[in-house]
C-alpha cells in the first residue's frame, strides 16, 4: 500500500512498487510527484516522470530561460526546423553579400 508524507512524496515498500509498478508509474506521471521506494523501511530508490529528471540532471541555464522568453516574445517560438534553415542561409548569404 501507498502512503503520502508531505516531505517525501509518494513512499511504497519494494514489494508493492513490483507487484503495481504500472499504476505507480502512471501516478508519477499524472501527478508530477516522486515516489520513494522502501526497503525494510528505508529509502533505497527515487521514481521520477522523465521532464522531472530532466530537470534535475540537466537544469536550463538562465540564459536559455531568456531566450526562450524572448522567443515567444517575438513568436519564434512556433518555427519549424525548415523556416529555420531558411532564415539562417538567408543570413549568411546577406551577410557574404556586404563583405
Amino acid at each position: 500500500m501507498a502512503k503520502t508524507s508531505r516531505d517525501r512524496g509518494i513512499v511504497v515498500s519494494a514489494l508493492h512498487a513490483r507487484s503495481k509498478f504500472g499504476s505507480l508509474l502512471k501516478r508519477v506521471e499524472d501527478e508530477r510527484r516522486s515516489l520513494v521506494i522502501e526497503k525494510r523501511g528505508i529509502a533505497r530508490a527515487v521514481l521520477l516522470s522523465l521532464p522531472d529528471y530532466v530537470r534535475l540532471a540537466a537544469p536550463e541555464p538562465e540564459v536559455l530561460r531568456l531566450i526562450g522568453e524572448q522567443s515567444k516574445a517575438n513568436g519564434t517560438d512556433k518555427l519549424s526546423a525548415r523556416q529555420i534553415d531558411r532564415i539562417i542561409r538567408e543570413t549568411r548569404a546577406n551577410k557574404t553579400k556586404r563583405k
